[in-house]
């Protein structure tokens, strides 16, 4: 399974490494974008656990805030997705005797690589981070709160069981899908190919997320998503009526 490979591909290189933008841009879309009624922002993951000073820190996660909060307030439809694990979430290494932080091992869905816990239900660092201002989300979205299951993607679980996500855009009548937040590497681009395989006309907002530049692991997302089909984007790409 893809996902899965990269799973390890990507957790592999982790240890030892910088969590840092992507300066590189290589692709847009064609003219201004103007968010419209079929439309819907998706914020992935932006919580204290994934920003300075949290258990897995991505490098200036926190100074997409800002920017977050403009882009949301331009667009009609606003999903937000949480990292939300029960304490001893089997993608803890503390759950597995004898393991560290970045190791891998097998599970009933394919390898997992096994993480610091994080993320955990009802704690500080599950929260989303202090100054999001977004309270016309539509939908908070928690993922990998079963025990036994990893969550990256906010469409499809580690065992690709569906979220209902695609299932509620359809049902709003929503097509275009932009994603923002933490990180490019994992769950953003996760969500990304994802929301391409349901069907969905999917942008990534670059200057909006922060990713991990790991011996080539953000490249390979970006490869990964430009093969989806995914649009990755500026934020300047986007008309934002109420900056």
């Amino acid at each position: 399974m893809q996902q899965l490979d990269r799973r390890v591909f990507l957790g592999a290189m982790i240890v030892g490494t910088t969590f840092a933008a992507a300066p590189v841009r290589f692709a847009c879309a064609a003219g201004k974008i103007t968010p419209g009624a079929r439309d819907v922002f998706i914020i992935i993951d932006v919580q204290n656990c994934f920003v300075p000073g949290g258990s897995l820190a991505v490098k200036e996660g926190d100074q997409i805030v800002p920017l977050v909060n403009r882009i949301a307030k331009s667009f009609p439809h606003v999903v937000m997705t949480q990292d939300w694990h029960t304490p001893h979430h089997i993608s803890f290494a503390s759950s597995h005797p004898g393991k560290k932080p970045f190791e891998a091992t097998e599970l009933p869905y394919g390898t997992q690589v096994l993480w610091p816990d994080h993320c955990v239900q009802g704690t500080a660092s599950a929260e989303l981070v202090k100054g999001l201002d977004v309270p016309q989300a539509e939908l908070i979205l928690r993922k990998g709160y079963r025990d036994k299951v990893d969550s990256y993607s906010a469409f499809n679980e580690a065992d690709r069981k569906p979220t209902g996500l695609a299932a509620y855009l359809r049902e709003r009548g929503l097509k275009r899908v932009f994603l923002a937040g933490l990180a490019t590497d994992f769950c953003v681009a996760w969500s990304a190919v994802d929301a391409r395989k349901d069907g969905f006309d999917t942008y990534v907002i670059e200057d909006a997320c922060r990713g991990i530049d790991a011996n080539g692991s953000l490249a390979k997302a970006w490869e990964d998503m430009k093969k989806a089909g995914v649009h990755r984007i500026q934020s300047t790409d986007l008309v934002i009526t109420n900056a």
